[in-house]
């Protein structure tokens, strides 16, 4: 089990669902133990959307490091994403995002961790 790791040195990879969305796999359960939550870097370029879906078991934290978009979370509407903003969309809860105007960078935590 590991206990940190250079965000420098780890790879890019496509999102297993979304075309055009880059993940980095920053902390995983896979590498730093089963109750370890999942923290990803997230690239959404300009254009492309994250279809509506929901995570069963997980929350979802997402703080925005840069760029420009919407996101759509049931039952709260829509939230403006730019740099600063931290949205929590909680267990079980269909979300979504779209209208990204300037790429999206995105630091994002599930917990339980998804991976």
């Amino acid at each position: 089990m590991e206990i940190y790791c250079d965000m420098n040195r780890l790879p890019w990879e496509q999102h297993p669902t979304v075309q055009g969305v880059s993940i980095q796999k920053v902390i995983t359960q896979a590498r730093f133990g089963s109750e370890s939550p999942s923290i990803l870097m997230v690239k959404i370029p300009s254009g492309v959307e994250v279809p509506e879906h929901i995570h069963e078991r997980s929350e979802d934290i997402l703080c925005i490091l840069s760029g420009r978009g919407t996101m759509w979370i049931d039952g709260v509407g829509e939230i403006p994403m730019h740099q600063g903003v931290v949205i929590r969309v909680p267990r079980n809860t269909r979300h979504r995002i779209f209208d990204v105007t300037d790429d999206l960078l995105v630091y994002d935590v599930f917990s339980p961790g998804i991976m």
